[in-house]
């Protein structure tokens, strides 16, 4: 493998914009290549939120697949990649995760990246989480995926939205073990 294959796993929870951003970012690296799993729920909450559905998706990666599709190269571990990244994560699939309920594409490619050891990060968007999801997600972190929840930082002066989102998405690829200047490093006063 010489480009660095990555998945980036679309659910239905809200949070369309730090998938679409996420994409626009690892675009830009010269030697991403970028695989999408979007579900059913999360096609219908990208569009709605972005305006952007499944056709919109192909520019921004070189693969784009339907959730529903059982039979694609990443419900595979002999289809190496550096990562997955599921931007947003609802709690639907978040609990599929934990249980290794892999009744879809996404569940069966983040099954995949667990069970060969590979960067599995997830954020979750959800509020206030109940005690069950917060289980869920801890249960995540035991079984090794990386929890990013989407907190602004206050630190880096935020602007805009796009600032937020941006600072977001850059933890997410920095555990995604890629370089960026994304995210501003705190130095104190």
């Amino acid at each position: 493998m010489t480009a660095r294959r990555i998945i980036v796993g679309i659910s239905g929870a809200s949070g369309g914009s730090l998938a679409v951003e996420l994409l626009r970012q690892l675009r830009q690296c010269s030697d991403a290549e970028l695989h999408v799993i979007l579900t059913a729920g999360g096609e219908y909450t990208l569009q709605y939120e972005t305006g952007m559905g499944f056709d919109g998706l192909s520019g921004l990666a070189d693969k784009v697949y339907r959730g529903e599709t059982t039979d694609a190269p990443p419900a595979s571990g002999s289809f190496r990649t550096l990562g997955m990244a599921i931007v947003p994560c609802s709690v639907k699939t978040l609990a599929g995760i934990v249980t290794g309920y892999c009744e879809n594409l996404l569940l069966r490619a983040a099954d995949v990246t667990l069970k060969e050891r590979r960067r599995l990060v997830l954020v979750p968007r959800e509020c206030p989480f109940s005690t069950l999801h917060l289980q869920n997600l801890a249960a995540a972190s035991a079984l090794g995926a990386v929890v990013v929840a989407p907190v602004p930082a206050y630190y880096n002066r935020p602007q805009s939205i796009e600032d937020v989102n941006r600072h977001i998405v850059g933890k997410v690829i920095e555990h995604l073990g890629i370089e960026t200047d994304l995210v501003k490093e705190w130095y104190g006063q």
